[in-house]
C-alpha cells in the first residue's frame, strides 16, 4: 500500500471499506416520505497494522510525518481503485515498543479533482498494439501507449522512465492500475 510518497514496508493487516449514499427525506402529507438521492458520499478505508523489528517506531513516526503533511493525496492498494485521500486519522492502539508499534488508521476518499470521465485520443494512431499515438492539445503534445497482453502500469512507466505514481496521476480514467486491459489506452505524456 502507498499513500502520497510513503509505502509500507508490508501491508496492514486489516482492512475495511465503506460506501455511503447521502440521502435526503422530506415529510409529504399522510404519513408519507419522499427520499431524494443526493448522490454518493465520502468512501471511509480504515484499517490496522503493525511495525515490527529494530526500526518499527521509525517507521510509525515516517507514516506520522505523511499524516501531518496538508491536503489530500494519491492512494494506492493492492485491491482496490486507486484514489484520491485524505489522511483524517492515525491512532497508536498500545504502548508503542521500538521493536513493535500498533497503530490503526482511517482514509476519506476526496472527490475534489477527480476526473471519472475517459480521456479520447483525437489524433492519429498507429493502430498496432504496444504503440504509442499522439494527439494534439492546447497545453501541448499527449502519448498514448497501446497496451498489450502482460502489460502492467509498473512496466509501463519503467519504459517511459516515469514514476508509477506520475503514470496513474496520468490516468484517472484508469480506477485500478493493478487491472488493465489489453487494448486500452495509457497516457504517458
Amino acid at each position: 500500500m502507498r499513500y502520497k510518497d510513503y509505502v509500507w514496508p508490508h501491508n496492514p493487516r486489516i482492512y475495511s471499506i465503506g460506501f455511503q449514499r447521502v440521502m435526503g427525506a422530506a415529510k409529504v402529507p399522510f404519513g408519507r416520505y419522499l427520499l431524494q438521492d443526493l448522490g454518493p458520499g465520502q468512501r471511509v478505508m480504515e484499517g490496522e497494522g503493525e511495525f515490527v523489528g529494530e526500526d518499527a517506531y521509525a517507521q510509525f513516526k515516517k507514516l506520522a510525518t505523511v499524516f501531518y503533511s496538508d491536503g489530500p493525496g494519491l492512494l494506492v492498494h493492492p485491491i482496490w481503485q486507486t484514489s484520491n485521500a485524505y489522511f483524517v486519522e492515525l491512532s497508536l492502539t498500545q504502548q508503542p515498543r521500538s521493536d513493535y508499534v500498533k497503530y490503526s488508521f482511517t482514509f476519506w476518499e476526496g472527490y475534489d479533482g477527480h476526473n471519472t470521465g475517459l480521456m479520447v485520443s483525437g489524433g492519429t494512431e498507429s493502430g498496432q498494439s504496444g504503440q504509442t499515438g499522439t494527439s494534439s492539445a492546447s497545453t501541448g503534445q499527449e502519448q498514448w501507449y497501446t497496451v498489450v497482453r502482460g502489460d502492467t502500469m509498473w512496466a509501463i512507466a519503467r519504459r517511459y522512465g516515469m514514476s508509477l505514481s506520475a503514470l496513474v496521476a496520468l490516468n484517472p480514467q484508469i480506477k485500478n492500475p493493478n487491472l488493465i486491459l489489453v487494448g486500452q489506452k495509457v497516457r504517458v505524456a
